[in-house]
């Protein structure tokens, strides 16, 4: 496979083998410890314009692959949220820190939910963005019979659909890009993202994070809700916010909104400048209760 591209000035490509698998992991900066978790189909390079900025501020910045994605390990079979959690604990650990401010998108706020149900003191603060939460609202929005979207059940049959979109990974994936970005998405990043996605066995290490969401939802269900500070960050023109703070407030005790204004569901490469704003005012200020 191809060399992963730059890492941004003052960051560097890494990997760990943590809880049986090797993930790629993008490492800058200096302070607390903040980890981004991308979404589908995304890899670390969804963050890659936030993250000098958010180095700037005075924070260590992880943005890891999640197993099946981007550098990271494909493993062999299917996997739950909570096995993705998992990694995550053990690679903050593996790098000497306890605790960290955890910011998911997309498919990477299911994870960051679950990380934080799973393990609350490695959480200092969770921001759940641009996602449905398994358990807490997402499974009315998996159902096309009702309006929901139809590439849930289709990414769910994870081997079938790789199979299905082997040698149009490019047409499949772009129709995903041009949507969920306001220009934000470069040329450049498109080109990274399909390296990743063309790798073998790519699509489907992507496809699993559907595989299980209805098992994930069971799973948080049956946890306890999260009691560290929460922040729904939405795109201005990403998924409703309202939605999101309706599950948000079920599965957590202390939660509050905010927007990146001129962003859609990539609001971080959209609109960086705007996202560090929010997130440091998030991570630094005294909790709402």
């Amino acid at each position: 496979m191809p060399r992963p591209s730059e890492a941004p000035d003052g960051f560097s490509h890494a990997y760990a083998d943590v809880n049986g698998v090797r993930l790629h992991y993008v490492i800058g900066g200096s302070g607390p410890v903040a980890v981004l978790l991308h979404g589908w189909p995304f890899t670390w390079i969804e963050w890659r314009a936030l993250m000098p900025l958010l180095a700037e501020q005075g924070f260590t910045v992880i943005a890891p692959d999640l197993r099946g994605s981007g550098d990271s390990a494909v493993p062999a079979g299917h996997w739950t949220k909570r096995d993705e959690a998992e990694d995550l604990h053990r690679l903050l650990h593996h790098l000497g820190h306890r605790r960290a401010f955890v910011v998911g998108t997309d498919v990477g706020t299911m994870t960051a939910h679950a990380w934080a149900q799973a393990y609350p003191e490695d959480v200092t603060r969770l921001v759940l963005s641009e996602a449905f939460l398994p358990g807490y609202g997402l499974e009315e929005h998996m159902n096309p019979a009702t309006g929901g979207s139809w590439h849930f059940g289709f990414h769910a049959r994870s081997e079938l659909a790789a199979m299905l979109t082997r040698d149009k990974e490019e047409s499949y994936l772009s129709g995903f890009w041009s949507m969920m970005s306001r220009g934000g998405i470069t040329g450049a990043d498109r080109d990274e993202l399909l390296r990743a996605y063309t790798a073998p066995d790519a699509m489907r290490g992507g496809f699993e994070h559907y595989v299980t969401l209805v098992e994930d939802g069971r799973a948080a269900r049956a946890g306890k809700p999260v009691r560290m500070p929460v922040l729904v960050l939405n795109g201005e023109f990403g998924l409703p916010q309202q939605v999101l703070l309706d599950g948000a407030r079920q599965a957590a005790s202390d939660v509050r909104a905010d927007t990146v204004p001129d962003a859609a569901h990539t609001f971080a490469a959209d609109n960086p400048h705007g996202t560090v704003g929010r997130l440091t005012h998030f991570f630094t200020t005294e909790p709402v209760a």
